[in-house]
């Protein structure tokens, strides 16, 4: 974390804009997904291995990138990504019938994302000084969300057009974008006080530290995997179960991603304000735990209006506390390293949840089976907040993180 005097938001803007567009990146599927799986005839695990693999990516290349990142500065870092973006949606416009293919496109773009994934949100930190620090957590938080929408509210239009397509070519374009900007500013611009060899990433932690990592990541997996399982498959869900037209799916879709991102940012100042995090973070939880279960007799009039902006409060609210756990547990100045750890349970969740309610949907009857393996998953999650709120309180409270 940055130990500015004043923050720099011209670099919070380019680290937040630039984890938005991966974001984009890896979330302009779930909209346009029910048309795909009409025109082409994918199966579910495919569909779903589309959004998890690139999980898989970030799960495997996270810790890499920092590296990367910390002893080369942000422009080669852009530039790459931008490469990998530019041939991997080249790719699936070239043959998006073919699903190996498609697969492999995605892939590509996965390792993209992986690297914005940890560009983005280090880029915003080390501009931020510790005053602004709880707001630009939760500015953070929503970089996923913000995606989403923009995703979202294109995607009827490129519809209008005639397919999913408009949306692949303008990634490209915003990807060409993004390198030139990453080329204009000299090396070091984005990134000040990078740390070179043996730096941040050199250091140890206590073990209780460690415990209270691990259940963070633990935690962050269990979350992040029902979020993504639920961003994947709702709008077939609205269109299958209680038929909804796509368009009509894709606001449906659009609904909780809202909410979640006006929460994002109003938990970054509940934070600052001295709300307590252990607390917030598994009322959060809990909650979200019981829109699950209470899922399959929701329905598709105002009840299941509310149901999903109350998913959206808790989704805003969890994930902006996750990203605060690392500066909460260790410090700013070991945050890096702790947020590796974090992030690894993240990635493995999002890897997992789509592939697993993909083959809950054949192997548990249906809709209803496949929301009970999530909804146990969320209980399991709302048990390991709780217990973390608890070892949280045994750490001292930093800049101005809540904490009683």
């Amino acid at each position: 974390m940055s130990n500015l005097d004043r923050t720099n938001w011209p670099g919070v803007a380019f680290g937040l804009s630039l984890s938005a567009f991966v974001a984009f990146q890896h979330y302009k599927l779930p909209p346009v997904l029910p048309v795909m799986l009409d025109q082409y005839g994918y199966d579910r695990v495919l569909a779903g291995g589309l959004m998890s693999i690139y999980a898989l990516a970030g799960l495997l290349l996270s810790m890499p990138a920092g590296r990367w990142l910390q002893r080369h500065g942000a422009r080669s870092v852009v530039v790459a990504l931008g490469v990998l973006f530019l041939v991997g949606n080249l790719l699936g416009l070239a043959a998006p019938e073919q699903g190996g293919v498609m697969l492999v496109s995605r892939g590509l773009e996965g390792i993209g994302y992986a690297i914005g994934a940890v560009a983005g949100p280090a880029i915003a930190t080390a501009h931020t000084s510790a005053r602004h620090r709880t707001l630009v957590i939760g500015m953070m938080a929503g970089w996923i969300p913000a995606g989403q929408l923009v995703a979202s509210a294109l995607t009827p239009f490129a519809l209008e057009l005639g397919g999913w397509q408009p949306i692949w070519i303008l990634s490209l374009l915003v990807a060409l974008g993004f390198m030139l900007w990453g080329r204009i500013g000299d090396r070091d611009a984005y990134l000040p006080g990078a740390a070179g060899a043996g730096g941040v990433y050199a250091v140890r932690f206590a073990r209780g530290e460690l415990i209270a990592l691990w259940l963070g990541g633990a935690l962050f997996m269990l979350w992040s995997g029902q979020y993504a399982a639920f961003m994947t498959w709702l709008p077939p869900f609205l269109v299958e179960v209680h038929g909804f037209a796509e368009v009509g799916a894709v606001l449906g879709y659009s609904l909780p991603v809202a909410v979640l991102l006006a929460f994002n940012v109003l938990t970054g100042l509940f934070l600052r304000w001295g709300a307590p995090l252990p607390w917030l973070i598994s009322g959060a939880v809990i909650a979200q735990a019981s829109f699950w279960w209470a899922a399959p007799y929701i329905g598709p009039g105002w009840d299941g209006f509310a149901m999903l902006v109350f998913y959206g409060i808790g989704a805003g609210i969890t994930p902006t506390c996750l990203f605060a756990l690392p500066t909460a547990i260790v410090g700013a100045r070991r945050v890096a390293g702790a947020f590796g750890i974090i992030m690894t349970g993240r990635n493995l969740g999002v890897f997992l949840g789509p592939i697993a309610f993909a083959h809950a949907l054949d192997a548990l009857y249906g809709w209803n089976g496949a929301i009970r393996l999530i909804a146990i998953s969320t209980a399991i999650a709302a048990a390991i907040a709780v217990l973390l709120a608890v070892k949280l309180r045994r750490f001292a409270p930093p800049d101005g993180l809540g904490r009683s």
